[in-house]
C-alpha cells in the first residue's frame, strides 16, 4: 500500500502548548505521563525542554498493556539515570497510590523550606502533562477519587486547563495533551497512531493495520499466530496488506465475492492492540541502565 506521512498539530496543540508553557510557573512539580508500550515515541521533546529542571515523575501509564519485563526494564533504566519514575495503570487504579508519595519524597526539601518559614499549610501544585490520550485526565480522576476531569479513549478531549484537590495537600493541573509540530522518524509516528496519540479520522485505517502487522511480525508474532491464526509461512508471504488479507481470511472476514474484508480486519486488528486483546506487548524496548 501507498506510504502515508502522519500529520497531528492542529491549532489548538500550539494554543495548548503556550498554556502549558504559562503554567509551569505555578507548579511544583510535572507528572509526565508516557504510554508504557512506547516510552520513546510517547516523550514529547519539546515538553521535556519547557520543563527543564523543574523537579518531575515519570509515570508509565497503561502498564497493564505492557509486557511486564519490559515495564521493569524502563523503570531500571530510568532510575539508574537519576530519574524519578513509577508504573500503574489509570483507568483501573492500579499503582496509582504510589505517585503522590513519591512526589512528596521528590519534594521534600522543598517543603521542609516551607514549614520553616511557617508555610506548613501550603499544597504542593503538581502539573499533569503528556500527548493526547496517554491517560492524564484518568490519573487525576483516580487520584481525586471521583469523576472530575473527561477522560474518553480519543486524543483531543482535554482542552483548557483545570485545578483539582487530590489526596491531602496536593492539587493537580490537567492540561491538554500536545504533541510535537514534526515527525522527523517514521517509526515513532506509527508507533503513536497504533497506540491512539494520533485520531484515527486523519489516516488510513487500512494502511495504518498493514503497518501494525508488520511491526506485530517482528516483536510478537506469537499474538498474531494465537488470535488472527497467522502462520510461519504467512510471515514470510509479503508485506504488512498481504499479511492482512490473510488474517481477514483467518478469522472469517470476507467481503462480497468471497474476498478479504480488510477494512474490518484492519479496524478489529487496531481496537485488539489497543484493549490488550493480543496480549502485554511493548513496541520499544528497553535500553541497558
Amino acid at each position: 500500500m501507498e506510504q502515508q506521512t502522519i500529520q497531528w498539530f492542529p491549532g489548538h496543540m500550539a494554543r495548548a502548548e503556550r498554556e502549558i508553557a504559562k503554567n509551569l510557573k505555578l507548579v511544583d512539580a510535572v507528572v509526565e505521563i508516557l504510554d508504557a508500550r512506547i516510552p520513546v515515541s510517547s516523550r514529547n521533546p519539546d515538553l521535556g525542554r519547557m520543563i527543564g529542571a523543574r523537579p518531575r515523575i515519570l509515570l508509565l501509564n497503561r502498564s497493564d498493556l505492557a509486557d511486564q519485563k519490559q515495564t521493569a526494564c524502563w523503570l531500571a533504566f530510568y532510575h539508574a539515570h537519576g530519574l524519578s519514575a513509577v508504573n500503574a495503570d489509570c483507568k483501573t487504579g492500579k499503582g496509582v497510590s504510589a505517585i503522590l508519595p513519591e512526589i512528596a519524597n521528590l519534594l521534600s526539601a522543598k517543603t521542609a523550606s516551607w514549614r520553616s518559614k511557617g508555610m506548613a499549610g501550603r499544597k504542593i501544585r503538581i502539573m499533569a502533562a503528556g500527548i493526547p490520550n496517554v491517560g492524564k485526565s484518568s490519573l487525576i480522576n483516580r487520584l481525586a477519587g471521583g469523576s472530575h476531569a473527561a477522560a474518553e479513549n480519543r486524543p483531543g478531549i482535554t482542552r483548557k486547563s483545570g485545578w483539582y484537590p487530590v489526596g491531602r495537600g496536593f492539587e493537580v493541573l490537567d492540561t491538554p495533551g500536545v504533541l510535537w509540530p514534526k515527525v522527523t522518524d517514521k517509526t515513532m509516528g506509527e508507533h503513536l497512531a497504533f497506540t491512539g496519540a494520533v485520531r484515527d479520522d486523519v489516516l488510513d485505517c487500512e494502511w495504518l493495520a498493514c503497518q501494525l502487522l508488520e511491526t506485530l511480525r517482528s516483536v510478537a508474532p506469537e499474538a498474531l499466530s494465537v488470535r488472527w491464526k497467522l502462520t510461519a509461512e504467512d510471515f514470510t508471504a509479503g508485506d504488512g496488506y498481504e499479511l492482512l488479507q490473510r488474517a481477514a481470511r483467518h478469522r472469517g472476514m470476507l467481503a462480497g465475492g468471497g474476498a478479504a474484508d480488510t477494512e474490518r480486519a484492519g479496524h478489529v486488528l487496531l481496537e485488539e492492540f489497543r484493549s490488550g486483546k493480543l496480549g502485554r506487548i511493548t513496541l520499544e524496548c528497553a535500553k541497558e541502565p
